[in-house]
């Protein structure tokens, strides 16, 4: 038996890649001037905006490839465009998860009851600091913390869900402490932790050092499971987060098929205010033809040579060599950065390999009937990821076949419901 559906499609251990978390920049217009944008957004009049028609017609395409992806709405500053909610609703009747990714600023009743009527499911805010100055100086206007504050307490208002994204700093990364316990308190669902990539605006920013970035990530290791209020706590754009989790805690649920390293062209992908589609927000274009004006979406995700390298990677450099290849293989975005290479070695990794030239990977296994037969009845936006999360701990472990007494042990170690 042949399990398919809207992500992949699962035969004898083979994968046919599906997109199923869609990023769309809607606009570059923002109403702020923060420091790291990848977009360089700024107060534009909109005329660069796509029209309504043609961001339906967008919508349209993401869904003639997977009608059940998850889409996140953002920019810029998405609530700027007039008709987010037009694109919303048309989105969420085609099928599609629909978030919104917002500053928070300009967040209130009115505007949530119209988001929650579009079908939004939830909301993500950019908050920078549990106090007002880094935050007012990162995101360059005085007073966005308190509008943000003030969005944030009108989602709880209105019972709509919403996480907490911040990016860290050498200039806040102290403050993640408070960061994480004001964003439980004010009843976010997760607190989403963005490692900077140095591109737009923030090429010109100081990012952390690798010996760093290790630190931040090993301190978010040991608290993603004591958040208060059960809120749970991700670094973002941090590959090796997985890498620490697993050198740290080997039997961690993390690592049980419930995530995954980057997913940049194997599950995930981007689409710029301009309509060029790329694997994540911080790479460009592989050439003028990755644009939705000359290609259909269809075409780009399929056969664009850069989509195609990060499926069957050949990584150069220590990430050629390290251990930690499956569940990590760090950020293609800094590699691609820095030597103009996406298969290069990430630069901001400060672990070396410990095992010399590693061995052949084990093949991969096989699953049972039974096994495809419980995925299918999986949340389609969750199968993929956790489909690869079981490959992986299968072939970590030498098991060469899934099934759906292995689902079911690792569903208990992982503590799920249901």
């Amino acid at each position: 038996m042949t399990v398919e559906n809207s992500k992949a499609t699962v035969q004898g251990g083979t994968t046919q890649h599906v997109p199923y978390l869609v990023s769309w920049n809607t606009t570059k217009r923002c109403n702020l001037r923060c420091s790291h944008c990848y977009l360089d957004s700024a107060e534009l009049d909109g005329r660069d905006d796509t029209s309504t028609d043609e961001a339906l017609k967008t919508v349209d395409e993401i869904a003639s490839l997977n009608p059940n992806a998850m889409l996140i709405l953002t920019g810029g500053e998405p609530l700027l465009r007039y008709d987010i909610c037009t694109i919303a609703g048309y989105a969420s009747k085609k099928g599609l998860t629909v978030l919104l990714g917002t500053n928070g600023t300009m967040l209130d009743d009115a505007r949530i009851a119209a988001l929650k009527e579009a079908g939004v499911k939830g909301v993500g805010v950019s908050l920078d600091s549990a106090a007002p100055a880094h935050h007012d100086r990162f995101r360059g206007v005085n007073g966005s913390w308190q509008r943000t504050i003030d969005g944030i307490e009108a989602l709880r208002r209105n019972k709509m869900d919403f996480q907490v994204q911040v990016t860290v700093t050498r200039e806040n990364r102290e403050d993640l402490p408070a960061i994480i316990d004001f964003s439980a308190k004010a009843g976010a669902r997760a607190l989403n932790v963005f490692f900077l990539v140095c591109t737009g605006r923030g090429q010109n920013m100081t990012d952390l050092s690798p010996e760093e970035y290790e630190e931040v990530l090993n301190y978010l290791a040991s608290v993603e499971k004591s958040a208060p209020n059960g809120m749970m706590v991700r670094a973002r754009c941090a590959p090796h987060f997985l890498r620490v989790v697993s050198m740290k805690s080997p039997e961690n649920s993390l690592l049980k098929g419930n995530t995954s390293g980057c997913i940049a062209g194997t599950g995930y992908m981007r689409i710029s205010p301009e309509g060029y589609v790329t694997p994540c927000p911080y790479m460009p274009p592989s050439n003028e033809r990755s644009n939705l004006s000359v290609t259909a979406l269809k075409d780009i995700w399929g056969n664009d040579p850069l989509f195609l390298s990060l499926r069957e990677p050949a990584y150069k450099g220590k990430c050629a060599q390290c251990e930690f290849d499956g569940i990590c293989g760090g950020c293609r975005a800094r590699a691609l950065a820095t030597s103009n290479d996406a298969m290069g070695e990430d630069p901001w990794c400060a672990y070396i390999p410990g095992g010399g030239k590693k061995e052949a990977p084990p093949v991969r296994p096989v699953w049972t009937e039974g096994a495809q037969e419980r995925l299918s009845n999986i949340p389609a936006f969750l199968r993929p990821m956790i489909r690869s999360g079981l490959e992986r701990y299968a072939r970590s472990k030498g098991i060469s076949e899934i099934t759906p007494e292995l689902m079911a042990e690792l569903k208990k170690k992982a503590g799920v419901q249901g």
